[in-house]
């Protein structure tokens, strides 16, 4: 590790989408995970502490199944087991890249996986592993953003880093609108008045009320994780007002 090497952010949660993680018409996609882990390899040689939240929603999103009328708990239920899935897979990659990993459950599913449990994640986190946080807070009802959030605020993070397959926050959809403008910065509560598509509000709030920025960039951009964590105007920070 590069640990000499000053960092604007030394310890982060890493939040990744389910629907990042999803290839082209596939729900998993093996050149997507071993780009993510390589992203995650080269940010882990800088010396910084990285705590890593995934979705699930490219194996199943239990919204969905709610609007479709499940029952919203078992449909939640369901999608923190997908989010189990993908951080069982990206501990092999980061295994195969010489990257120690330990995934952490917000759902005890204990002949399976480890239950969240603080005092071994800063072990973990001080020992120079990477620490997967899987199944969201553990409860339905919550989006693995707000478990992000979450997570970033037991740990104490620097920041949360939110990898999509955009550049940042935009003021519409870029992918439907050409001139679509790209923040540089935002601040939390105009994020929460004009609704901008960053995280789901409460996630936001608990970041506002614990002054812990967000970082919204585009993990698909050759080392932009290890850039954030080095102090380049990466993607769109989100922070309160100075």
């Amino acid at each position: 590790m590069e640990k000499n090497n000053p960092l604007k952010f030394r310890r982060v949660v890493l939040k990744i989408s389910g629907e990042a993680l999803k290839g082209e018409g596939e729900f998993f996609n093996q050149n997507v995970f071993d780009h993510v882990a390589s992203e995650i390899e080269d940010a882990h040689r800088l010396g910084a502490q990285l705590g890593v939240v995934v979705g699930g929603g490219n194996i199943l999103r239990g919204e969905e199944l709610t609007r479709l009328g499940l029952d919203r708990n078992r449909s939640d239920y369901g999608g923190m087991i997908a989010t189990i899935i993908n951080a069982l897979v990206l501990q092999s990659y980061l295994h195969l890249k010489g990257i120690d990993a330990e995934v952490q459950s917000g759902l005890e599913i204990p002949a399976l996986i480890e239950p969240v449990d603080l005092r071994k994640t800063f072990s973990y986190l001080d020992s120079g592993k990477v620490v997967i946080f899987a199944a969201g807070t553990g409860r339905p009802c919550f989006t693995t953003d707000t478990a992000a959030t979450l997570r970033a605020c037991e740990i104490g993070a620097d920041a949360v880093l939110k990898a999509t397959k955009v550049d940042g926050v935009y003021d519409k959809d870029p992918e439907k609108f050409r001139d679509a403008k790209l923040f540089q910065e935002v601040s939390y509560n105009d994020v929460l008045k004009y609704r901008l598509n960053v995280m789901d509000m409460t996630a936001i709030s608990m970041c506002r009320e614990n002054n812990i920025p967000i970082v919204v960039f585009n993990l698909f951009r050759k080392g932009s994780l290890a850039g954030i964590l080095k102090g380049e105007k990466i993607g769109t920070l989100v922070k309160g007002v100075e």
